[in-house]
């Protein structure tokens, strides 16, 4: 994982510690700007990233608990025609749910390597950039990003996909970040922070904001 890619989910997280009003959850709003209030919110992300790891972490080994409950209770199904569907059943879930394990610990493979590499000053200096921006042009960017959710809001999103569409379009218009590198990274930020419809939603949108703005 690159710098930039690294400084990007940082810069993420640190978002996650300002309310949509402009304020921070323990700093003042008059305050934000600041190279200490913007060290204050690093601080806040790394303590966030890493109760992620452990939140992913304990996710995983609770799936893969239940996966070995499934396969074993399918074990202790009797024998005869009529267990088949009862084993079956069990056989399934046991796999989704071990499948499920998998995903989840694919996903934070990279997570305590970005906790180890967030104190490296180019990563961090690049995460409060990427932050700054975003906080300093947010109404703009949510005004241009609303014009392109057809048929949707961007305040009816979650949190987290508000925010990873916010620095997207700052990686395309601040940082001359390419197009197809910026939804590759923010399609991988919500592989690791969002959902499957969070995942649908983002490259469709970035693609019209970049249209509209070349418009």
């Amino acid at each position: 994982m690159q710098s930039h890619s690294l400084s990007r989910e940082l810069a993420l997280l640190m978002l996650g510690q300002v309310d949509d009003r402009g304020s921070s959850r323990r700093t003042s709003s008059s305050d934000l700007s600041s190279d200490l209030s913007m060290e204050t919110l690093l601080h806040q992300a790394q303590a966030s990233l890493a109760f992620h790891v452990r939140e992913a972490l304990d996710h995983s080994a609770g799936d893969l608990e239940q996966a070995q409950q499934q396969l074993l209770d399918s074990e202790l199904q009797q024998e005869g025609e009529e267990s088949l569907p009862r084993v079956r059943t069990h056989l399934q879930k046991g796999l989704a749910l071990a499948e499920q394990a998998l995903n989840r610990l694919s996903a934070s493979l990279e997570l305590p390597r970005l906790l180890v590499l967030a104190d490296q000053e180019a990563v961090r200096r690049g995460a409060i950039e990427r932050a700054q921006a975003v906080l300093q042009h947010r109404e703009d960017l949510d005004a241009r990003l609303d014009r392109v959710m057809e048929g949707w809001r961007l305040t009816r999103l979650p949190r987290i996909d508000r925010d990873i569409l916010r620095l997207a379009a700052v990686e395309l218009e601040q940082f001359g970040t390419p197009l197809a590198v910026a939804c590759s990274e923010a399609v991988e930020l919500a592989n690791r922070y969002s959902d499957e419809q969070g995942r649908r939603m983002i490259n469709g949108v970035l693609r019209r904001f970049t249209n509209a703005t070349k418009a």
